[in-house]
């Protein structure tokens, strides 16, 4: 699954890249040194680069997983007592 994902995340932004209307500013020497785009454009691309970062964290998760589990219950009552220790 995490392949699909990975190759509809290429997919998108291939299409995202495609509906980018990007202005170049360039130097004295005519080299781009900036680019203006509009907002909306730009939190698409923000929006499709962490998508990204969740597939790659959740590959390097998926290579540390040993099997061990934890019930939710008990990491809610750690965090409880970390936040009364904090006190």
């Amino acid at each position: 699954m995490l392949c699909l994902l990975l190759a509809n995340s290429i997919f998108v932004k291939k299409e995202i890249m495609t509906q980018i209307h990007p202005q170049f500013i360039n130097d004295s020497k005519g080299n781009k040194t900036m680019v203006i785009l509009p907002y909306k454009e730009y939190a698409q691309l923000v929006e499709e680069l962490d998508l990204i970062e969740d597939l790659r964290l959740y590959e390097e998760a998926k290579k540390r997983d040993t099997g061990e589990r934890i019930p939710f219950e008990k990491v809610l009552k750690k965090i409880e007592a970390k936040r009364k220790n904090k006190k």
